[in-house]
């Protein structure tokens, strides 16, 4: 599992040159295709340890006086909130050539 945390991925949107994807994958279509793939999966993993953390703070009482905020659970969210977006992340590791592509032909 790859630390996302440590991701020098722009938190912001920035333009990419169409060209040089395209050089890399062959065509545009498929540069998208292998940004998009990689992408779900780095969306799925940061989801699956979002939510092994804040399970620590969940609460199993079904009274709804007893909502607590948790100062803890608060700034796990907003950090996650602050990462780059598994998009802008996918394409940084697709520019910086860490995607390994398996082709089935």
């Amino acid at each position: 599992m790859v630390d996302y945390k440590k991701s020098k991925a722009p938190a912001t949107t920035m333009t990419r040159d169409v060209r040089e994807m395209e050089k890399k994958a062959g065509n545009i279509y498929q540069a998208v295709v292998i940004a998009s793939k990689r992408s779900n999966q780095i969306s799925m993993e940061i989801k699956e340890e979002l939510n092994r953390k804040l399970e620590e703070f969940a609460n199993y009482s079904d009274n709804l006086e007893e909502v607590f905020e948790n100062r803890e659970q608060i700034e796990i969210s907003r950090f996650y909130e602050r990462m780059p977006k598994p998009t802008l992340i996918a394409l940084e590791e697709f520019d910086n050539d860490q995607i390994y592509v398996r082709k089935p032909e």
